[in-house]
């Protein structure tokens, strides 16, 4: 009887997965579906889960005729400021907050509590007074604005991770290296980085995934065509492109998608070999 119902768990366990598997796959599948549909068949009833014959002029139309590659250029450029620019601030932080003392062990989880609290705050919080500050500041339409936004809307998360990965370091080897006469700059930087490189890479992985999708930061303090990112880039492709079809617009969502999927299954191995080490303990 135990071993009758033990398999029935397995087995319910396993069908759970494969209903939320179907849940995240299906709308995917679906609109891969409508990207490859010639026009008369966008319109046929009952739907086709797969067309009957496959065309990829949709994805010729997006690729020449749309600003899309100017869009994935932007959110690139986003991507990579975000990844240095919250890594150079989240290190020292997360080093201050693994390695040095805050008077007692309370005072330093306290700290930590108040950055993990930061980035558990909705960024709808503070899009009025960013957009006040932005005006008057003259950085509407500032891609470095919107970089610094990002740096530091995604700064809380790096810190929290990394924080996470230096507490499974041993102490060990900053005495030994204090000992050598390093300072602690120099035992971050000497020391500690080479130890920590699956999760600097993992943290690296996971910020640009964040920032690739990002929509109501660049919504609100940008409004040029030339200067959006992907996730701004398609709403507006299609309120202000004439004619745009369905099967247009589902071509330059995957496209969209495309980057991002790429780099999660080439590096799905580094990012799973550094949370398992211990880049989000703590």
């Amino acid at each position: 009887m135990r071993i009758r119902a033990s398999h029935q768990s397995i087995v319910a366990i396993y069908v759970g997965y494969a209903l939320v598997l179907a849940a995240f796959i299906a709308p995917t599948l679906w609109v891969f579906s409508l990207s490859l549909r010639p026009l008369d068949e966008m319109v046929i009833f009952p739907p086709a889960l797969f067309p009957a014959h496959l065309d990829v002029a949709a994805y010729i139309n997006v690729l020449a005729n749309s600003p899309l590659m100017l869009y994935i250029w932007n959110t690139l450029e986003f991507a990579a400021a975000t990844v240095i620019g919250a890594l150079g601030v989240a290190l020292p932080s997360a080093y201050a907050c693994s390695r040095l003392q805050f008077g007692s062990s309370m005072r330093r989880q306290g700290v930590t509590l108040l950055i993990l609290g930061v980035q558990l705050i909705s960024p709808l919080v503070i899009m009025l007074p960013l957009y006040r500050y932005c005006s008057a500041l003259g950085l509407i339409n500032s891609q470095l604005a919107v970089a610094l936004v990002y740096i530091a809307v995604q700064s809380p998360f790096a810190t929290w991770m990394l924080k996470g990965f230096l507490d499974t370091v041993p102490t060990a080897l900053d005495d030994t290296a204090r000992i050598d006469g390093c300072s602690r700059l120099q035992t971050l930087f000497h020391v500690l980085i080479p130890v920590m490189l699956p999760g600097l890479s993992a943290t690296a992985i996971l910020l640009l995934i964040n920032t690739w999708g990002q929509f109501l930061i660049p919504y609100v303090l940008l409004d040029k065509a030339e200067l959006l990112p992907i996730g701004v880039g398609i709403l507006d492709f299609q309120s202000t492109t004439d004619a745009v079809s369905t099967n247009q617009l589902a071509a330059a969502a995957v496209l969209t998608a495309l980057p991002a999927l790429v780099i999660v299954v080439v590096l799905q191995r580094y990012i799973i070999e550094a949370l398992t080490m211990g880049a989000v303990k703590g």
